[in-house]
């Protein structure tokens, strides 16, 4: 069954959602996972992209937008507008909404920013998961 874990990002007004999902995706990358991130829209996927791109020096994670030549193999895949190709283990989801392919998954990442709509939203999704047995944890950063 897949294992949801919701990270509450600090209450302070910036937006830290991409650059900790950065961070998050390096991470389960490194752990050997291949890893779909679910952008909200054509930009935030393209946002990210640039992020993992330029984020750290010292490391670089393989990664492509959906549809682009390199897509088949990179281990990381930006999507928004698609259903993830197979296989991945972990969606990182970026958009307010339950994808309807999340149990798919091994695992999913939802990143719950300051905004306080976004934040009510996230817990609509924490009831959806919630009542439908998913195993659940949060993780406040």
């Amino acid at each position: 069954m897949t294992k949801i874990d919701f990270y509450n990002l600090p209450e302070d007004g910036s937006d830290k959602r991409l650059p900790f999902s950065c961070r998050l995706v390096e991470k389960i990358h490194a752990l050997g996972h291949r890893v779909f991130v679910h952008a909200a829209s054509r930009e935030q996927a393209e946002d990210i992209d640039r992020m993992l791109w330029t984020r750290n020096q010292e490391s670089f994670v393989p990664h492509a937008l959906c549809g682009s030549d390199l897509a088949d193999r990179s281990p990381v895949l930006i999507g928004h507008d698609a259903d993830p190709p197979e296989p991945c283990d972990v969606l990182v989801n970026l958009t307010l909404e339950v994808p309807v392919f999340f149990s798919r998954f091994q695992r999913v990442a939802e990143i719950v920013d300051g905004d306080a709509a976004a934040r009510e939203r996230s817990r609509a999704n924490y009831r959806f998961y919630k009542e439908r047995g998913y195993p659940l944890d949060v993780h406040r950063v």
